[in-house]
């Protein structure tokens, strides 16, 4: 039978099919490392499987293949890739300006991953009652001002005291598999169970020690939305490693170099120092903007400025 997995716990997984939910191990066959993934298997993949004989159980027999997937580097195992989450509509970055701030340089990573499978991506601004100073509300109005203009939608949320949460939210996300991710601390519990109650996901407070968020998310989860559409949870994400991106292929998902993309002096630019780059004449020109230039080089030369 074929059915969507909607949980993974490591080593059994919740499935969900036309004969209800079932609980589900993976075939030996599939834990091989040279798949390079730390997990073979992620939320939102379609497979087909077989019920145990005698038992509640069964056994996944076969992954279908993705249309689309976020991954990045494992952050445990080097030269591994962990799958965030695959067969997505859309993505939902959740970021805050503080306890904990999300850089601006993770915010490019996570949508240099969306954009190399083509994945629409939301920010979503969470905490909006805390933002105070005008240093703060400079930040917001950089995230309006660099990721509006390049097709990201910027929504403002404060997840613990809007009343109206869902009337914000559910045009965005109802009919549609939305992936919702974001570093520790920012807030994604706290708008799950605002949207949907029976999820019932835990919170915790902001550690006061490091200003960062408390992990409560252990297992990426999804859960189904009222009529049609879905929301998967996942895990905080403290930094996130781009993967398998080569250097010429790079700034074809920076929506703002890619449509200048074939009109420099040599085919095989990387728009750093050489001669005739119609992204740096662009640059100067105030056509991209420079945070988001300085992401495109950190990721380049593979910096850890993301975190």
């Amino acid at each position: 039978m074929k059915g969507r997995v909607i949980k993974s716990t490591g080593s059994w997984y919740l499935v969900h099919t036309e004969q209800g939910i079932l609980s589900a191990r993976l075939k030996g066959k599939f834990k091989q490392d040279e798949l390079k993934l730390t997990n073979p298997i992620a939320v939102g993949d379609w497979v087909i499987l077989e019920k145990e004989v005698g038992q509640e159980s069964a056994v996944i027999e076969e992954i279908l293949q993705r249309d689309n997937y976020v991954i990045r580097k494992s952050t445990r195992k080097q030269h591994f890739s962990h799958i965030i989450a695959s067969n997505i509509d859309q993505a939902i970055l959740v970021i805050t300006m503080k306890k904990p701030r999300t850089s601006l340089g993770f915010i490019d990573r996570f949508l240099v991953a969306t954009e190399s499978y083509g994945i629409p991506t939301l920010l979503l601004v969470n905490k909006m009652d805390q933002l105070e100073g005008e240093e703060e509300q400079d930040w917001l109005q950089d995230i309006h001002e660099i990721y509006e203009p390049l097709g990201y939608p910027v929504l403002e949320v404060s997840a613990l005291v809007d009343k109206n949460l869902d009337t914000k939210l559910f045009p965005h996300i109802q009919g549609k598999s939305s992936l919702i991710s974001g570093h520790s601390g920012v807030g994604k519990s706290t708008l799950l169970n605002s949207l949907l109650p029976n999820a019932r996901q835990d919170t915790k407070e902001i550690s006061g020690y490091s200003a960062k968020g408390v992990h409560t998310t252990t297992f990426a989860e999804l859960f189904f939305l009222p009529g049609a559409g879905d929301l998967i949870d996942t895990p905080g994400i403290k930094e996130f490693g781009i993967l398998d991106v080569e250097d010429e292929e790079l700034s074809h998902f920076f929506p703002e170099m890619r449509q200048f993309l074939g009109q420099c002096k040599y085919n095989n630019c990387t728009h750093v120092n050489e001669p005739g780059c119609t992204v740096l004449q662009k640059l100067e020109e105030g056509y991209i903007h420079p945070y988001r230039y300085q992401s495109y080089l950190n990721i380049l030369h593979q910096e850890d400025s993301y975190r």
